[in-house]
């Protein structure tokens, strides 16, 4: 998988959308797949958190830009 699309906000929030059903579904959970999966969920957290943070910064700098001039 490329870097950009392993960073892709979309991808990893599909993913998180996806575990969260898994678990909110299962009656039972296998014990061997939690752990897995609450990594995996981490690791997409922490990008989406990252690529929302990115833009947010990005945002603020045009807005002080214009209200600037």
């Amino acid at each position: 998988m490329s870097k950009a699309s392993k960073d892709s906000y979309q991808q990893n929030y599909d993913k998180l959308q996806q575990i969260a059903q898994t678990l909110s579904q299962a009656d039972n959970i296998d014990i061997d797949e939690l752990v897995p999966m609450v990594d995996e969920a981490t690791r997409a957290y922490t990008l989406c958190q990252s690529r929302i943070e990115a833009v947010e910064s990005a945002l603020n700098k045009r807005l002080d830009k214009t209200e600037n001039k």
